[in-house]
């Protein structure tokens, strides 16, 4: 009996999986959810579909995500103009009010998402358990209003919810010693998260392919690399803006404890399973010294 070949190249796919799901089972991930893949249903859909693949297969998956194009979207409704510092939102008290509600529906929509494939998520901001303490954040020495940079993560409310199964959808809201409330930028929220759970992977969605060695080569992309290669390349100057606090997140966290860190297009459909479980990935991993991806070109 001669077998359909697209069986075939489905078992192969399903056994190329096997040591990354070995490997990393039982281990937490963070996703950091954002970009156009947040904007375009289709993509949101195999975003979920995706991450609540991980969970079925053991991973424990922590679904950290933004909302920077929807906040901007109401506060013009409301009649506002968004204004950026240095790529951060500045944020008075009315702008602090509607990023807070949009952040929020954004999250229960996202635990709809997962709901609907059978998989129970909680939706929670960093005010909830008190899980992210903040403190007032300046640009360059500018008040941009109740922006905060987190001071410190209680991870108690997340261990509970992975301890009874639930998956984690987490929004950057945070607070204060005053316990007034700060908008927290994703990534940084993303890394603080991941640091605290020493989480075996933190993975972003970006608009982006990955790290270049130059942008403008779109051959330069860069499959792997080390810490040490990281810092080189924030310490030379020569990346976009947007990817160079990145990066410095991404040392930072691997410098606390993460052991890995993928960068990835979230415009790809179903760029988590291509980037963690196959071996040639599609966007750029940052490993521990010592550590390899799995990633072998044939």
């Amino acid at each position: 009996m001669e077998l359909d070949q697209s069986i075939m190249q489905k078992a192969e796919v399903l056994i190329e999986a096997l040591p990354y799901i070995q490997r990393f089972n039982r281990k937490t991930i963070v996703v950091k959810y954002g970009g156009s893949a947040m904007v375009d249903e289709e993509l949101k859909k195999q975003v979920i579909q995706d991450v609540v693949l991980l969970k079925l297969v053991g991973f424990k998956p922590i679904i950290v995500h933004g909302g920077g194009k929807e906040i901007s979207r109401w506060v013009e409704k409301t009649g506002m103009e968004p204004h950026f510092v240095n790529g951060l939102r500045v944020t008075d008290e009315p702008t602090m009010e509607i990023a807070e509600m949009v952040l929020n529906r954004v999250n229960k929509s996202l635990v709809q998402l997962v709901n609907e494939l059978g998989v129970k998520a909680v939706g929670i901001s960093g005010k909830d358990g008190m899980m992210l303490k903040c403190r007032k954040r300046y640009s360059d020495g500018e008040d941009i209003g109740f922006v905060g940079d987190i001071t410190e993560v209680d991870t108690q409310i997340i261990n509970d919810l992975l301890e009874k199964d639930f998956l984690p959808i987490i929004c950057p809201v945070g607070f204060d010693e005053d316990f007034k409330t700060y908008n927290i930028n994703a990534d940084d929220a993303a890394c603080a998260i991941a640091t605290a759970m020493k989480a075996e992977k933190l993975a972003f969605l970006t608009d982006v392919e990955g790290v270049y060695r130059d942008f403008q080569d779109k051959d330069s992309l860069i499959s792997e690399m080390s810490i040490e290669d990281a810092q080189e390349f924030v310490s030379g100057g020569t990346l976009g803006g947007g990817m160079l606090p990145k990066l410095q997140n991404c040392i930072d966290a691997m410098n606390h404890g993460v052991s890995r860190v993928h960068i990835m297009d979230g415009r790809i459909p179903h760029c988590l399973l291509l980037e963690i479980f196959t071996n040639k990935g599609i966007g750029t991993a940052i490993v521990s010294p010592g550590e390899e991806r799995f990633y072998h070109a044939e």
